[in-house]
């Protein structure tokens, strides 16, 4: 994916406030802490010396802490410093790389006014040390024509945050349907999301999508028509499973809508009452 497409992705999940953006998981409370740091450490030294910063900024130094490192954009799309990967694109404008859709999305965010506070995002980005496209979160503050980034790579849930939230969803499903299926399908609702981990609930009877965290065109659909990125008839295999079962797992290829890639993915089904409730775990390819 290049590096460009991918800035703009900066704009497609932005939080208003840096409370927003802190993870419940504490595993990323230290990252969170240091990204913070860093790009308080840039702005103060940038309201000291005004744009020679920037050479600052674009090189190994007390601006790069490990895998964090700040990057600077104008409010018209130009990169201006990056001590990272993104260094190649210093001086180009960015939004000229982007489809109309992204480019209006980037621009959007980039025309953010300045309100003197630390906001969040979260956008995929290549990871030049395992060379995958990954989830990153950004902390980002804007000073005037700039706007000033410090991120950091977020982990991948892992079988038993997958299986913990699946116990989490079974359990509400039993309790109350009506409230807990809203809860999934509520895009502003994270109670049954966990990093890259979603949701899916299908009623049995009548072998349909009623309950998706992520693709919600997918409610009301026939479940057991869903195929795999390979063909592989997982809806009809995880329909056979809970006929015999009241739980298992189905293991297929899938696309990581938090990556953008194919990837494996292992789904844990549990039964509650007369819904089949879904959760998978990716694990790359």
């Amino acid at each position: 994916m290049s590096l460009y497409r991918v800035v703009a992705f900066l704009c497609l999940s932005l939080f208003s406030t840096l409370g927003l953006a802190q993870n419940k998981n504490a595993a990323y409370a230290e990252e969170a802490v240091r990204a913070q740091a860093l790009l308080n450490k840039a702005i103060v030294y940038y309201k000291a010396n005004g744009d020679a910063a920037m050479a600052s900024f674009s090189r190994q130094g007390p601006f790069v802490d490990q895998q964090l490192y700040i990057y600077v954009v104008d409010t018209s799309g130009v990169m201006l410093a990056s001590g990272g990967p993104s260094g190649s694109m210093i001086g180009k404008q960015v939004t000229a790389y982007l489809d109309d859709d992204l480019k209006a999305a980037f621009q959007k965010a980039i025309a953010q006014p300045e309100d003197g506070q630390v906001h969040s995002a979260e956008y995929r980005w290549w990871n030049w040390n395992d060379g995958k496209v990954e989830r990153k979160r950004v902390f980002y503050q804007r000073v005037g024509e700039r706007i000033f980034a410090v991120g950091y790579y977020l982990q991948r849930a892992n079988v038993t945050q997958a299986q913990a939230l699946l116990e989490k969803a079974s359990e509400a499903m039993a309790a109350d349907p009506k409230a807990t299926l809203k809860k999934i399908n509520d895009p502003g609702d994270k109670a049954f999301i966990e990093d890259d981990l979603y949701v899916f609930v299908v009623d049995l009877k009548s072998k349909r999508f009623v309950g998706h965290g992520f693709l919600r065109r997918l409610i009301g659909t026939d479940f057991a028509t869903l195929k795999a990125y390979d063909g592989q008839p997982i809806g009809e295999q995880m329909l056979a499973v809970m006929a015999q079962r009241t739980d298992g797992e189905v293991d297929y290829l899938w696309r990581n809508p938090m990556t953008g890639q194919t990837e494996f993915k292992r789904t844990f089904l549990k039964k509650a009452g007369y819904y089949a409730v879904a959760v998978g775990v990716y694990e790359g390819r």
